[in-house]
C-alpha cells in the first residue's frame, strides 16, 4: 500500500482527496493535519466519510511524521507548500502540491500575481507540471508534482490540440468560464452566501485573475510562442462545475468541422480523463459531477474562422483533486484512472 499524508485537510479539496481515496485499492492514507482542528476525527467534521476513517484525526503538522509516507499532498493556501516540500523531498517523500505554489516557473511573476517573495524559487526548475495529457511522462519520474488550477486545466484541454497543430490565431484567444461557488474555498465569505450568490451570476477578476499567467504558460508551451488571452471567469449559483467556453479563431485551416473533430480525437486518444463528445454535443456540468474527466465539444457557428469550443469538469475533481491523484497514480507506477474512474452523480 502506498501511505500517503495530506496537509490541510479541512477544506474542500481535502475532503475531497479523503472521498477518493477512500475507496483506492493501492492507497492508505496514515496522517492529515490541521493546527485548528487537531484531535477532531475526520468522520466527526464530515459525516459522509463514516465507516472509512473510523481512527484518523487531524493532527499538528510534523516533519518527522510526514516524511513517513510515501507522498504527501498539500491541500493548502498558497505558500504554505514552500516552507514544508524542501524537507519532505529531501527526506525522500514525494510532494504533490495543489496550491498554485509550483505552477508558475517564473519566481518574479508568482510573487506579483501572489503579492508575496516566492519561498523556495529553487524548486521550480524540478517541479513537474501536472497535467498529465501533456506531461505524461515527466509525472512518472517526478518528485515535486504542480497540480493546476481548475480554470487552467479547462482552458488547456479545449486549446492545446489546436495550438500544437498550429491551426488557430494566437493573438487574442477570448476564455468565458463560469465556475461553481465551491471554487472559492469552505472559508467563510460574503460573496459566497445563498443570498449573495444564489440566483446570481458575476463576473470577477476581468482585469487580471491569478490564474492566468499559469494558462498562458501553458498555451505558449503548445503553441512554441507567445499567446495572447482574454480570459474572464464568473462566478454562478452552482457547487460544483466548471464550463469553459472558448473562442479561437482558425487560421490557414481549409478543411471540415469533422477535421477538427478528428483531431481532437487522435490528440485525447490515449488519456482517459478526457471524453471528445460527438460532433453537436453540448456537455453539461452535471455529467461530470464528481468525475476526474473532462468533457469537449466542438462547434463552428456559421462555418466560419471562429470555432467554439465548449470544456467542462467538475473543478474539485480533474479542477483539483483527482487530477492530484491521477498524478499519484502515475507517480508509482498504476494505472492512472484508479480510484476515479466512477462516473457522474446524476441528476
Amino acid at each position: 500500500m502506498i501511505k500517503v499524508g495530506i496537509v490541510g485537510g479541512t477544506g474542500y479539496t481535502g475532503v475531497e482527496l479523503l472521498r477518493l481515496l477512500a475507496s483506492h485499492p493501492q492507497v492508505e492514507v496514515t496522517v492529515i493535519t490541521s493546527r485548528s482542528e487537531k484531535g477532531v476525527r475526520v468522520d466527526e467534521m464530515y459525516p459522509n466519510l463514516r465507516g472509512h476513517y473510523d481512527t484518523l484525526a487531524f493532527s499538528e503538522p510534523d516533519a518527522e511524521v510526514l516524511a513517513a509516507c510515501d507522498a504527501v499532498f498539500f491541500a493548502t493556501p498558497h505558500g504554505v507548500a514552500h516552507a514544508l516540500a524542501g524537507d519532505l523531498l529531501a527526506r525522500g517523500t514525494r510532494v504533490i502540491d495543489l496550491s498554485a505554489d509550483f505552477r508558475i516557473k517564473d519566481a518574479d511573476i508568482w510573487a506579483e500575481w501572489y503579492g508575496q517573495p516566492h519561498g523556495a524559487p529553487e524548486l521550480l526548475g524540478e517541479a513537474v507540471y501536472g497535467l498529465p495529457e501533456v506531461n505524461r511522462d515527466a509525472i512518472r519520474e517526478a518528485r515535486l508534482i504542480a497540480v493546476p488550477g481548475c480554470y487552467p486545466t479547462s482552458v488547456q484541454l479545449g486549446l492545446i490540440p489546436l495550438l500544437e497543430a498550429g491551426l488557430i490565431e494566437t493573438g487574442n484567444i477570448i476564455a468565458d468560464c463560469k465556475s461553481a461557488v465551491s471554487g472559492a474555498g469552505r472559508g467563510a465569505k460574503v460573496g459566497s452566501l445563498l443570498c449573495e450568490a444564489g440566483e446570481s451570476m458575476k463576473a470577477y477578476g476581468a482585469s487580471g485573475h491569478r490564474h492566468l499567467p499559469e494558462i498562458t504558460q501553458g498555451l505558449d508551451l503548445a503553441a512554441g510562442s507567445a499567446v495572447g488571452l482574454t480570459f474572464v471567469p464568473h462566478l454562478t449559483p452552482m457547487i460544483r462545475g466548471i464550463h469553459s467556453t472558448l473562442y479561437p479563431r482558425l487560421s490557414g485551416f481549409s478543411g471540415t468541422l469533422e477535421d477538427l473533430q478528428a483531431l481532437f480525437e487522435q490528440r485525447y486518444a490515449d488519456h482517459p480523463a478526457v471524453d471528445v463528445m460527438p460532433l453537436g454535443s453540448h456537455p453539461e456540468t452535471r455529467s461530470v459531477r464528481g468525475t476526474n474527466l473532462c468533457r469537449i465539444a466542438l462547434h463552428r457557428p456559421g462555418n466560419g474562422d471562429t470555432l467554439v469550443v465548449l470544456s467542462v469538469i467538475d473543478n474539485l475533481v480533474k479542477g483539483a483533486s483527482g487530477q492530484a491523484i491521477q498524478n499519484l497514480n502515475l507517480m508509482f507506477g498504476l494505472d492512472e484512472m484508479m480510484g476515479i474512474g466512477a462516473p457522474a452523480m446524476m441528476p
